[in-house]
């Protein structure tokens, strides 16, 4: 059989619905358009607009196969969704926005039956981010659904099933903060048995497995052929940790940046994570847990340089480090390793728009980078993403502070490009290029040992 070169991949965001067109050799999209994601209003409860995704992306197929050919389908979703299906396959309910609100009695009967973190790795996050909690409220809102939902599937299996008739779960899905898997043992919680829906959650496969090929009413609406094959599906964090898993061996972190720093660690020591400080347990697109963190880099970025893009110089750094002026946590207190704490700097706050300002600020989103990767169990290399990537001040922070080298992906990576390799098992990706270092290692690592002793918890 031809190996598969253009793949057709299905991103639904919690902000977009997208069909992006890739082209595997090269790794770019040949063509991308996007629908926005509408929450309707009527019906039992807020849900989403799935026959208008499903209108968007039956014509988009047909469109980009007579332009480019279709060779695959791949599938890549936002988490903390599920959708109930009827005994004749369609759906029993709408599909739940996870924004919705519970009662505060809702919350706390949930909390009587929700499995520790401890096990689980999934930390109480509000609304129906934990998909437990979306199953408890939703049952508890209509008796009858219980009994008119013959399987349960993840977000990304929703769309296979509309594809190809065939059903399942993906672990990376199954595995997002949904309190029904222990990522640790690679099986079910025993919150499936308290929501009386044992037996009813499709199989858990791989996102490199394939669900099924295209039905015939498919294949006539969109002119694609009736063999071809549509992947399991995929968590869009793990689409985007994915190519780093085809290029590292061994223990390695990667650090997502941009509203959110995200930091996941792959094969490091295996530590308790703490969920008051914002960590929790992934699973990867290979069923092994990854440990991870985050906290609200990019918008902290943007709340302390109030507008000013200023790069600071040698001088400004120097000036830093020699009167160690600190900025510590946390700037955005809602969430992150250091939530409830206020912001404050030390010794005087340096003026808005400056180098030094700029300098101190780099260093400390390093080091709350630093904290993360440390409450994770990080152990290799560091790898970092996006525009944080391109500041030398952070990079060199964080490879002072971790004691680990630092590198910077330059590859093609995102949930489109992340997705479509899950068709290839023969990648050749560009690996990640070592962080120059610019300043002196032995005052960067004083500077982060200072930080951390104002930062103790």
């Amino acid at each position: 059989m031809t190996k598969p070169r253009h793949i057709a991949v299905i991103d639904i965001g919690k902000t977009n619905a997208k069909l992006a067109l890739v082209d595997l050799p090269s790794l770019t999209e040949l063509a991308v358009l996007t629908h926005p994601n509408i929450v309707l209003k009527d019906g039992p409860w807020p849900h989403f607009d799935v026959d208008g995704h499903w209108a968007f992306l039956l014509d988009t197929l047909g469109q980009f196969h007579k332009e480019y050919g279709i060779d695959a389908i791949s599938i890549t979703t936002h988490g903390a969704c599920a959708a109930l299906l009827a005994h004749d396959g369609q759906l029993a309910a709408p599909i739940l926005d996870y924004e919705h609100p519970y009662t505060a009695e809702a919350v706390k009967d949930y909390a009587a039956i929700k499995p520790d973190f401890a096990e689980t790795g999934s930390p109480t996050l509000p609304g129906g981010l934990n998909v437990g909690a979306q199953l408890h409220w939703q049952f508890a809102q209509d008796p009858t659904l219980r009994a008119r939902t013959a399987q349960i599937v993840t977000y990304p299996q929703y769309w296979g099933h509309r594809l190809t008739g065939n059903t399942a779960t993906d672990v990376t899905s199954i595995g997002c903060h949904t309190d029904l898997w222990l990522p640790r043992e690679g099986r079910f919680s025993d919150l499936p048995t308290q929501l009386d829906i044992t037996g009813k959650i499709a199989p858990v496969g791989k996102p490199t497995d394939i669900l099924g090929t295209i039905l015939p009413d498919i294949a006539r609406r969109t002119g694609l052929a009736a063999e071809t094959k549509v992947g399991v599906g995929i968590h869009d964090s793990n689409a985007s940790l994915y190519p780093h898993l085809l290029t590292q061996d061994g223990a390695f972190s990667v650090v997502s940046t941009g509203t959110w720093v995200i930091t996941m660690s792959v094969g490091g020591t295996d530590v308790a994570l703490d969920p008051q400080r914002d960590t929790l347990m992934n699973v990867d697109a290979r069923g092994n847990p990854v440990p991870s963190a985050r906290f609200m880099g990019g918008r902290e970025y943007e709340l302390i340089q109030k507008g000013h893009k200023t790069l600071p110089t040698a001088a400004d750094v120097a000036r830093v480090l020699d009167a160690s002026t600190m900025l510590l946590p946390a700037v955005e207190p809602q969430t992150g390793p250091f939530a409830g704490r206020n912001m404050r700097w030390t010794p005087s706050e340096p003026e808005v728009g400056s180098g030094v300002r700029s300098a101190a600020l780099s260093f400390y989103l390093a080091l709350m980078t630093d904290t993360c990767l440390r409450l994770t169990g990080a152990q290799g290399p560091t790898i970092v993403e996006g525009p944080f990537a391109r500041n030398n001040e952070f990079t060199a922070m964080l490879a002072a502070s971790s004691g680990r080298k630092v590198l910077t992906s330059e590859a093609a990576t995102g949930t489109s490009i992340g997705a479509a390799l899950l068709f290839e098992t023969e990648a050749h990706l560009a690996s990640p290029l070592p962080a120059t270092p610019h300043y002196e290692l032995p005052k960067l690592r004083q500077y982060a040992d200072l930080w951390r002793s104002e930062t103790t918890v």
